[in-house]
């Protein structure tokens, strides 16, 4: 074998070229790429065989990697389920060489970077971020995940209970549930028909009843799966090619090659027993969805056709004549979805997702008759060339004018895309087809049939209906026969109406040229300010790409005056988006994008639904939702607002409406490829519907009524707990929300707290999450209401009850204060170089730098070079600063401590919660009873809204 890597080089394409661009190579395929990308790339070889490409981009302020391993779930052995996922997690422990618990996640979290892993059917991904600079260290680290990994009895326990922990918070999740109903109805012979998360029963219990060691299964499922000819690594840095090279040579050549040949497996998952049935299951929330799948040929084999692209271009599209358009006119339907789900080289199912109202839910089998009349009719109208045309140019233009991502997800996107393509389509996969060809688009189509159709049906309505059971979920079923007789029987009955192919799509763009400002712009200017309106521009003179972002707030005082404006707000926002997409889908489909929401300062049965299914959220998201209640000055509580949504009429919009309108101001912000006199223009435009038309729906609003956010502000040495149940008594979880309200936005403060919760993110997570293993979803995060900040722990757990996670927190607080008291100087410096680095990174794209300048205006705040003045601040802190910041406000018993404990509690808490509400509280301790009596008994900070920042212009 020849030892030396084996490269192929890429080098500057034309950017003037049209179609996909390719890169030059030595000695090897081309890899295409769209025209606007600068950076360089580079395919390599090593002698373990182990495929690798590196990405240079000089522009860069974040280094990244991801290594893409062949082997999922899929390979799982017989009896231990979960145990590819599993060995995803014991990867990130330790090794040989950094055989420190936790040690590469802590050298990620300090240099400023993040880290993640995931696995699927058939393959396992993990991944991480760091600053440029300590690229070298992070790929050491990285690298022995793949060569000498520790796998210790003594993180083998833990973990699995991590896992099961990582299970139980998907229990009760209709999506879960529902993929695995799927997967459970079709052949056991076939991974597909496998439970690839794992439990504590499938990694723990049922291997020691067979007398199995699961950490000695766990070494041997890595050592004869892991090879380095079944991985994928992409390597992202700013470094040139060359370093890179030389950098991924001496870190992964160690990396063991046994030959292991590559996992398949073929035959499709669906018998003749498992197609032509519809499955009725029952779901968590309320609602009423009906998939309907068929097993297909897989897209993969066809790719550069993209015949699934074009069917479900199709079967989704959303204009007149459409199967939504007709399927929403008769109200049997709130949105459709259609394309490609569950795939692998070998077999794929094509998918249509409709959620039905609950008239369609009684008209289901109209629903699906009119669903194959219209694949009849796209089945005989043969395969129009304009159709494929139109989905070109819309894809080129997407591919090659798409925005940069993070580095981070690129890597991700990249390794993965490397397990299934051919290098020449690393970068543009399947997302631009290239080849129309009518046979293999029509194949597709002929495969739609009631033949081999399975249709599962979800609704609450088929409670006590049901007689079977899911083993993994526990999600209640029934199987019913439906051979193609039944379904053209319901073709034939029902209602006739015009469904039709789409017209050509008129918002496709022809002119992408670049408006080039006339000089370099660092911040957004106020380019115009009128009674009515404020205008705030920002031309891109850094992305140089023809997109535009336009964001408008409009201040409406009685859009949140009470729980019933804010639903009849909400319901004129989903009516004006609902009236739009008739005209606006085309321009959606052709890249422009546009939405219309209800918001804290402005702008019915799906709304009923949505308030019903709020207690089936997660406890974290109810111990948030607490928090906002508790805290903010204006929020209602869900049970006031479907109260109200049950008794509104249509009547009380109509009344409603010019009152919301009646009185508003426009905050508006406008970046990219436009001219300062199109911004005006849109505006004026804008002005003269709403303030200057005949009608007048809108005057001035005085600046007397500008609107405010407020936060309420905690007491000083006091704690306060506000213990409540889940609201969905199945959930076993609790969870506990603690958070320690700190200052309101104050430069000095501003980075104190953010080096603060840089430092102690990683001890928290090793501790209680590693260590303790209170639970799956552990983490501590600064947290930020309209400027007041401060510090969060979230726990989610079924082994503790939140008053136990509450001293948790509290006992690692105490553990903390020794680290940061020893922590050494350079440690010290490192953390503060890690955050300023992080505070550089330049925006990645429009939406990204829009994003925190929009922030600052909707905050009005107006600090729009706030990262160059926290990176200033940073530059002048010391450690004995950070010491006195935490003993001030965060240390356990700190005199000018402000606590809120949220405290959700899970079904296998409910006798502590019960014990709660009895004791006493503690000395400095006070229990919430009344949300908003406490609400009106405390002290408001200042509002930069309509306030200070308003004042500043």
């Amino acid at each position: 074998m020849d030892s030396r890597p084996r490269e192929t080089d890429a080098a500057p394409a034309d950017p003037s070229d049209g179609g996909v661009v390719p890169r030059a190579v030595k000695g090897g395929a081309e890899i295409s790429r769209p025209r606007n990308d600068k950076r360089g790339y580079r395919r390599v070889v090593l002698p373990n065989d182990l495929v690798c490409l590196i990405v240079s981009d000089p522009d860069t302020d974040k280094a990244a990697a991801s290594m893409n391993v062949s082997v999922g779930y899929f390979c799982d052995p017989e009896g231990l389920e979960g145990l590819a996922h599993f060995l995803e997690h014991m990867l990130f422990y330790a090794s040989e060489k950094y055989p420190i618990e936790d040690s590469y996640s802590k050298y990620i979290t300090e240099h400023g970077g993040s880290t993640n892993a995931f696995t699927t059917c058939e393959h396992t991904n993990f991944y991480f971020d760091v600053n440029n600079d300590s690229l070298d260290d992070a790929l050491d680290r990285f690298a022995q995940f793949f060569i000498k990994p520790l796998l210790s009895a003594d993180a083998t326990l833990r973990e699995i209970k991590a896992v099961d922990s990582e299970n139980q918070k998907n229990l009760l999740s209709d999506p879960w549930r529902m993929s695995q109903l799927q997967n459970h109805i079709s052949l056991e012979s076939h991974p597909y028909h496998k439970f690839g998360t794992g439990n504590w029963d499938t990694l723990e219990v049922k291997p020691k009843e067979k007398g199995l060691d699961t950490r000695l299964e766990l070494i041997k499922f890595y050592d004869s799966h892991y090879s380095a000819n079944l991985m994928q690594l992409v390597v992202y840095g700013k470094e040139s090619l060359d370093n890179l090279q030389t950098l991924v040579e001496n870190k992964f050549c160690g990396v063991r090659n046994t030959g292991r040949g590559r996992f398949s497996f073929p035959g499709h998952p669906c018998s003749s027993e498992h197609l032509q049935v519809l499955v009725k299951a029952v779901p968590i929330k309320q609602g009423h969805t009906l998939r309907i799948l068929w097993p297909t040929t897989p897209n993969i084999r066809h790719y550069k056709e993209g015949p699934c692209k074009y069917v479900s271009h199709l079967i989704g599209h959303e204009g007149e004549g459409s199967l939504f358009y007709v399927l929403k006119k008769l109200g049997w339907a709130m949105s459709l979805e259609a394309g490609e789900g569950d795939w692998s080289y070998e077999f794929s199912f094509f998918g249509v997702t409709i959620k039905l109202t609950d008239v369609g839910h009684e008209h289901m089998e109209d629903v699906v008759g009119l669903l194959f009349r219209y694949i009849t009719l796209l089945q005989t109208s043969g395969t129009p060339k304009w159709i494929f045309d139109e989905l070109q140019a819309i894809c080129e233009t997407g591919f090659h004018y798409r925005d940069k991502s993070p580095p981070i997800h690129y890597v991700v996107n990249l390794s993965s895309n490397m397990q299934i393509y051919p290098p020449e389509d690393w970068l543009v996969a399947s997302s631009v087809p290239s080849k129309f060809s009518p046979d293999v688009i029509q194949s597709v189509l002929n495969e739609l049939t009631p033949d081999n159709v399975r249709i599962f049906w979800e609704s609450k309505k088929f409670e006590g209906q049901t007689n079977l059971t899911e083993p993994w979920y526990g999600t209640s079923y029934s199987v019913e026969a439906v051979p193609p007789s039944i379904i053209q029987k319901w073709v034939e009955k029902a209602p006739m109406e015009d469904l039709h192919m789409p017209k050509p799509n008129m918002f496709i763009p022809s002119d992408l040229s670049l408006k080039n400002a006339e000089e370099k712009v660092t911040f957004p200017c106020m380019l115009r300010k009128t009674l009515f309106s404020r205008a705030w521009y920002k031309p891109d003179t850094m992305f140089f790409t023809p997109k535009a972002y336009i964001k408008m707030d409009f201040h409406c005082p009685l859009s949140h005056s009470s729980p019933e404006s804010t639903v009849l707000t909400d319901v004129f926002t989903r009516l004006l988006m609902d009236y739009l997409n008739d005209y606006a889908y085309d321009a959606q489909v052709a890249g422009l994008y546009y939405g219309v929401r209800p918001n804290d300062t402005g702008f019915q049965e799906t709304m009923t639904k949505e308030y019903e299914n709020f207690k089936f959220r997660q406890p974290y998201q109810q111990a948030f939702y607490y928090c906002s209640l508790i805290l903010e000055e204006q929020t209602w509580a869900w049970d006031e607002e479907l109260a109200a949504v049950s008794h509104i009429e249509a009547s009380d919009l109509e009344k409603f409406l010019p009152h919301l309108l009646g009185k508003t101001f426009i905050e508006s912000y406008f970046a990219g490829n436009m001219y300062p006199g199109e911004v005006e223009g849109v505006m004026q435009h804008v002005e003269d519907i709403l303030f200057n038309s005949p009608i007048n729906l809108c005057k001035t609003l005085p600046s007397s009524q500008h609107l405010t956010k407020r936060i309420v502000k905690l007491e000083r040495g006091l704690r306060y707990y506000y213990p409540a149940l889940c609201l969905n008594h199945q959930d076993e979880n609790s969870c506990l929300l603690h958070y320690i309200q700190i200052h309101q936005d104050d430069l000095k403060k501003n980075v104190l707290l953010q080096l603060l919760a840089l430092v102690a993110k990683q001890p928290a997570f090793h501790q209680l999450r590693s260590v303790e293993q209170l639970g799956y979803i552990t983490l501590l995060r600064q947290k930020n209401d309209s400027g007041v900040r401060g510090l969060q722990f979230i726990i989610q757990s079924n082994v503790k009850d939140p008053a136990s996670l509450d001293a948790r927190v509290e006992a690692f607080l105490t553990m903390f204060e020794g680290t940061l008291y020893q922590m050494p100087d350079t440690e010290f410096k490192s953390n503060v170089n890690a955050l300023i680095d992080m505070k550089l990174e330049k925006y990645k794209n429009i939406r990204e730098e829009s994003a925190f300048f929009w922030g600052e205006i909707s905050e009005g705040t107006l600090k729009f070079d706030r990262k160059e003045a926290e990176v200033a601040a940073l530059r002048d802190l010391n450690k004995e600063e950070l010491i006195e910041f935490f003993d001030n406000h965060v240390k356990v018993n700190a005199p000018q401590k402000r606590i809120l404990s949220i405290q959700v509690y899970g079904g296998l808490h409910s006798s502590e919660y019960e014990k709660i509400l009895r004791d006493e509280p503690q000395p400095n301790s006070n229990q919430i009873t009344d949300i908003f009596s406490f609400k009106r008994s405390r002290p408001l900070y200042g509002s930069f809204k309509g306030g200070v920042g308003q004042m500043k212009l």
